[in-house]
């Protein structure tokens, strides 16, 4: 599996990158330094678990979608910006609309889990699981966006804790995998990674 996205640690560089090669024409960019914006101004100072900005992982889905995808819909770029802004920040969807519109706002819904504060583990794990079943009936372009977020969290799976391997490597081969059938790169893309991190089966 060649294809690692970790070119892209901010959204300068990513924009940088975008704008010298012309992917995006000026109106798309902007659009997107508006998404950034907002993604940076929602997250604040969050880290990841591996402890690096929220930011970065933000830029390696978005480099998964347009390096690897091929996507340039700014809409659908800038609601993979906006991913877990309702999920993980103090932003709600009605938010993300009055700001983005109704496509960007229904994008971000979808991928969306809802919340289980006060859950016990077993119901967590239900919930998620009945999320991510739930986007089986998801509209292309959000499908999209959880493959890319996903791809972001998966390409380096070796350096999470073994426990944490095994079932995130389980629990994307159930859900995940079958979400790519309809989008042929990512198709691709999870088949070479599933061959790589076979050893966790």
């Amino acid at each position: 599996m060649d294809d690692i996205f970790i070119t892209w640690r901010t959204w300068p560089e990513a924009r940088a990158a975008l704008e010298s090669d012309g992917t995006l024409d000026p109106p798309a960019l902007e659009r997107l330094d508006r998404a950034a914006a907002a993604a940076l101004r929602w997250h604040g100072d969050q880290k990841r678990p591996t402890g690096v900005p929220y930011m970065e992982h933000l830029v390696e889905a978005l480099e998964a979608m347009v390096r690897g995808a091929g996507e340039t819909d700014p809409e659908v770029l800038s609601a993979l910006l906006l991913h877990d802004t309702v999920e993980d920040t103090g932003a709600t969807v009605a938010e993300v609309e009055e700001e983005f519109g109704p496509r960007v706002a229904e994008l971000v819904d979808w991928v969306t889990k809802p919340p289980t504060d006060g859950m016990g583990r077993q119901a967590k794990r239900a919930a998620k699981a009945a999320y991510l079943r739930r986007l089986r009936d998801a509209p292309p372009e959000a499908v999209a966006v959880k493959l890319a977020d996903r791809v972001s969290n998966v390409q380096r799976l070796d350096q999470m804790p073994p426990d944490f391997q095994r079932r995130y490597y389980a629990e994307t081969i159930t859900y995940v995998l079958p979400l790519a059938e309809g989008h042929p790169w990512f198709a691709s893309w999870y088949a070479a990674w599933r061959e790589r991190f076979a050893h966790l089966r």
